[in-house]
């Protein structure tokens, strides 16, 4: 299934990487940064995905309580390294995360899921631990609100260019027009006189700006002992290496907020003379994925700069984080695929199986409704995806969430209980096929088909008690 084409994919991809390596041998491809002559037409051209926004665009206000809540949340020990599986080992990531989002709303990523921290919701009961984490939580849906909305507008920036025939200013007028009442209301009704743009484009601008949670990073370098060297291009230490973010709905924009800790000496570098980038500051890497002819770019962040990535440019380019020498703090936005990653969604997905458990109301005693193979098939693989998906993934990384919130444990309770009572599902099945009463061909049907579960099952228990 998707195991072995992912591992498939892998492989691929670690082949490529040897043999691009290999060629490179002791020389780096060229990159750019802001001092260099050719560095805006570049970026026009092979970037113009990539929208950074200086700090100064940005309300001082939004600043001040982003930037508070970092600080809270770190003088909580709220941002942990999380244990991720790479090609089958157990790495601690360098940078510490954190992730804030729509209440029962899961990201994963390297195999590793996260759970939101909900951040304050309308129609959420959600107890903080305490008045700063609350308003820490608060103050990221501020952000959140305040980059959906510049996504929205970076997008409609980007379709104006692109359209020739839109000569009309009164056309133009009314794009402008739609940001905003996209953006104050939140949804909006169809301008009739627009009609020249289908409705779906706006429904679709909207969903993929709609962020639903936020990955927070902090990573001061001075403590770590050492940092990954960029290897292709020559950038220096890396925070993060080359990668596209993954669980993400297609062609959705992900908008980061950088803040580095920077001190009046950080800012002037001036002996800095060494060709390529300033090593005391932050900076964005890009490349073009698979791809030596186009040069990299490296950008560098300051404290309170943004950039969002538009479009498919997640998918196009790979991207890295080069660190300075402060400590740095980033808030990233992206909008989650969802589809089976919400404690909704899990729920369902169990109370479905359990509809197979017979209870006579008479008696104690259990029994399956049906043992048909698609059946007893739907309800092992729940059973499974409950476990190692949810349960492990959630208890493994330890007891994290508390710092924050007791949102999670009730939901965690109730899967369990589901858990419990498919561990009971599995036992009666197995009882079944121990009974002569179906055909043999209705048996090795059902016992082929549950032994592919089983054995995934276990194998799956063995890695994480590994873990």
């Amino acid at each position: 299934g998707g195991s072995m084409k992912r591992r498939a994919g892998e492989r691929e991809k670690e082949l490529k990487k040897k043999k691009l390596l290999e060629e490179l041998g002791e020389s780096r491809l060229p990159y750019l940064t802001p001092a260099d002559a050719d560095f805006h037409h570049l970026w026009k051209t092979k970037y113009s995905k990539l929208i950074v926004r200086k700090s100064d665009t940005v309300p001082e206000e939004l600043h001040r309580v982003v930037q508070e809540g970092f600080l809270t949340l770190r003088k909580h020990d709220c941002f942990f390294q999380d244990l991720v599986r790479i090609k089958g080992k157990d790495f601690f990531t360098p940078v510490s995360r954190i992730l804030i989002g729509n209440p029962g709303c899961t990201y994963k990523y390297l195999n590793t899921r996260l759970f939101t921290v909900p951040w304050p919701t309308e129609g959420y009961e959600i107890k903080y631990c305490s008045p700063q984490i609350h308003d820490a939580c608060e103050a990221l849906i501020k952000l959140n609100d305040y980059l959906h909305i510049e996504a929205v507008k970076a997008l409609q920036g980007q379709n104006l260019l692109e359209t020739e025939e839109i000569k009309d200013a009164t056309v133009i007028d009314r794009e402008q027009n739609f940001a905003t009442s996209l953006t104050e209301k939140g949804s909006f009704e169809k301008d009739q006189s627009s009609s020249y743009v289908p409705e779906d484009d706006y429904t679709s601008l909207n969903n993929r700006t709609s962020y639903n949670l936020t990955l927070l990073n902090y990573m001061d370098p001075l403590q770590m002992l050492y940092l990954k060297q960029e290897p292709y291009f020559g950038m220096g230490n890396m925070a993060v290496s080359w990668h596209h973010d993954e669980n993400l709905v297609e062609r959705s924009t992900v908008a980061v907020y950088s803040y580095s800790c920077e001190g009046s000496s950080t800012e002037q570098t001036d002996d800095w003379n060494l060709k390529g980038r300033d090593p005391a500051v932050w900076h964005v890497g890009l490349k073009v994925a698979w791809d030596i002819e186009t040069p990299g770019l490296a950008i560098p962040l300051h404290q309170g700069d943004f950039y969002l990535m538009l479009d498919d440019l997640n998918m196009t380019h790979q991207h890295c984080v080069l660190a300075g020498f402060s400590p740095r703090f980033s808030s990233t936005h992206r909008v989650a695929d969802c589809s089976r990653g919400t404690l909704e969604y899990i729920v369902g997905r169990c109370e479905l199986a359990l509809q197979n458990l017979q209870t006579d109301s008479d008696s104690t005693a259990l029994s399956l409704k049906s043992l048909e193979t698609a059946v007893v098939k739907q309800v092992e693989e729940t059973h499974n995806e409950v476990e190692f998906e949810w349960l492990r993934q959630f208890w493994f990384q330890g007891k994290r969430y508390l710092k924050f919130t007791d949102w999670w444990l009730k939901p965690m309770a109730k899967l369990e209980e589901f858990w419990r009572k498919m561990e009971i599902m599995t036992s009666l099945v197995l009882h079944e096929i121990r009974k002569k009463e179906q055909t043999e061909e209705q048996r090795n049907d059902t016992i082929s088909c549950l032994l592919l579960v089983l054995t995934e099952r276990q194998r799956l228990r063995i890695e994480w008690t590994a873990r």
